[in-house]
């Protein structure tokens, strides 16, 4: 039967993917024979590119962790990379044909299973694309699957996200995924480091969020990130920075149902509105 393409924000032309393939649920099998020898090589181009600016700028656990996903001259067969996965932190990959509803997304990471975009860009879309893609998905996302603490938060995230979706609550859970999961900081050492996905896929954000001194940085605070806005087609200009993955899972333990009925009458933030003082 398939599934109803979907789409979040504004776009002027429809989402790529084929929703045909997709079940109920939104999964579908990885047509991995589908893959040419220019997506492979496509996909080997931006692993050698992104691997080589990680040192200095992306979290300490994220480099550790990404031989885990294998093979960086082709596309990773999902099976593979899920018999390492599901012995390290039970959790395993499923493909979808690309972005999927929030219930149906919740509901797949609640189960510790990851939905990751099967198809992956063209040539002329190697320095950005608009969706995620099968290289943003498997490159950024799945390495910190492989850390406990990390898959822990992300299982709790989709069961919290089901809990929004029933309180009306979903835009401002939506945010504490983008400025964490997504573009998310971390102090090591006393150093800055990148962790979220959105930052480790791309070439020019990785050092702009970690180096540049034109966005604030604020230590993550759950109020304060829920009722800040995001931008989706340009740099961020707040990051918010946590102190280790511990204390990221320990925030998310409290029930967000009183945060969520405080924060409704509360004004909300501009994406680029300034802290007093910045972390």
């Amino acid at each position: 039967m398939g599934q109803a393409p979907v789409v979040y924000g504004q776009s002027t032309r429809p989402p790529r993917g084929d929703y045909s393939r997709a079940n109920a649920d939104y999964t579908c099998p990885q047509d991995y024979a589908a893959y040419t020898a220019a997506d492979h090589d496509t996909y080997r181009r931006l692993y050698e590119r992104q691997r080589a600016l990680l040192p200095g700028l992306a979290s300490q656990a994220f480099i550790d962790a990404l031989p885990s996903l294998g093979a960086s001259d082709r596309i990773p067969r999902f099976e593979e990379v899920n018999e390492r996965l599901y012995k390290a932190t039970g959790w395993e990959l499923v493909g979808v044909p690309g972005l999927i509803p929030e219930v149906p997304f919740f509901t797949l990471l609640a189960n510790r299973k990851f939905p990751v975009t099967d198809w992956i860009r063209k040539p002329e879309e190697f320095e950005y694309i608009v969706e995620p893609d099968i290289f943003h998905d498997l490159f950024g996302h799945v390495p910190l699957l492989f850390n406990p603490v990390f898959a822990d938060y992300v299982q709790r995230y989709g069961q919290g996200g089901l809990k929004a979706q029933g309180l009306g609550s979903c835009e401002m859970l939506s945010r504490l995924y983008w400025y964490t999961i997504e573009f998310g900081l971390i102090r090591e050492a006393g150093e800055l480091r990148a962790y979220g996905a959105g930052i480790l896929s791309s070439s020019g954000e990785l050092a702009y969020s970690v180096q540049s001194p034109e966005p604030q940085r604020i230590p993550l605070a759950l109020e304060r990130t829920m009722r800040t806005k995001y931008k989706i087609d340009t740099y961020q200009q707040t990051y918010f920075v946590i102190d280790s993955f511990e204390q990221l899972f320990e925030m998310t333990a409290a029930d967000f149902a009183p945060i969520y009925e405080r924060l409704r009458g509360l004004p909300e933030f501009a994406a680029d509105e300034r802290e007093a003082v910045a972390a």
